[in-house]
């Protein structure tokens, strides 16, 4: 059996900065499997875990990139093909709030244009941007894999307030199933993970609580998550496109939530 399917790709995967995060999971994952992978992060952390992960054997380099800023998806791109003139996988994972940001926490009488703005920049149209971007490098080579972190906010639930994060998510799936119909024929792959409550360093206490509250009993954690990007990032998932997979333990399962096994 072959332990390193990935050998010779090369990987991208944005939002990779925290070392508890679901980016990094991602790029040690697809790093593990034996591609070369690029990180990207909007502050100098990246470069941490960067030198974790060539501390490990493994082969990385990383970006500090803002992707809502105009020519950056495109400029992130550029430098991962200079690796060795080819983008194989690409994981869309940056979104949420910046370093630094706060999440918006408003309903949609008490949201404004900025906040509504930047919510669909951040989280769509970054993502967006840097798969048209990739998308333009794969087909050449009739080969690539995209992965699109959504998340269950938006796509099959919702939680009270950030109206611009549940739209911007659902159009990732959108955006997702749209790319994967325009370039099935490419030999290129577009699937979206959707992520339910997951364990991170971000996490604020009541997410910490909402987790315990799922079927399992407890959060996710960013390892799983990546453990289906990295199935969806393989070779032999060629057959599997346009697809949202749900990572959230059976949090939108039940329909009466005072049940409990």
């Amino acid at each position: 059996m072959n332990n390193q399917p990935l050998a010779g790709q090369v990987a991208l995967v944005t939002g990779a900065g925290s070392a508890h995060g679901i980016g990094f999971a991602c790029a040690s994952a697809l790093a593990a499997g034996g591609a070369t992978v690029m990180l990207t992060s909007t502050t100098d952390r990246v470069h941490e875990r960067v030198a974790e992960l060539n501390a490990s054997g493994l082969h990385a380099i990383g970006v500090v990139a803002d992707l809502m800023h105009p020519g950056a998806a495109a400029r992130v791109v550029q430098l991962t093909t200079n690796v060795n003139r080819r983008l194989d996988i690409l994981v869309n994972n940056a979104g949420m709030i910046a370093m630094g940001g706060r999440a918006a926490d408003a309903t949609i009488d008490d949201t404004s244009d900025d906040v509504w703005h930047d919510g669909i920049e951040r989280n769509l149209t970054t993502c967006f941007a840097v798969t048209r971007a990739a998308v333009a490098v794969m087909r050449p080579h009739r080969y690539g894999r995209v992965v699109n972190i959504a998340s269950t906010s938006g796509t099959v639930q919702a939680f009270h307030g950030d109206v611009a994060y549940h739209a911007a998510k659902a159009g990732v799936h959108g955006l997702t199933r749209a790319v994967a119909l325009e370039t099935a024929g490419d030999g290129i792959t577009v699937n979206a993970v959707a992520p339910g409550w997951i364990s991170t360093a971000a996490s604020l206490g009541h997410e910490k609580v909402a987790g315990t509250l799922t079927p399992t009993g407890r959060a996710g954690t960013p390892t799983e998550v990546a453990a289906v990007v990295r199935f969806l990032a393989d070779p032999a998932a060629s057959y599997v496109t346009g697809q949202l997979i749900v990572v959230d333990g059976g949090n939108s399962l039940p329909e009466d939530r005072a049940w409990r096994p």
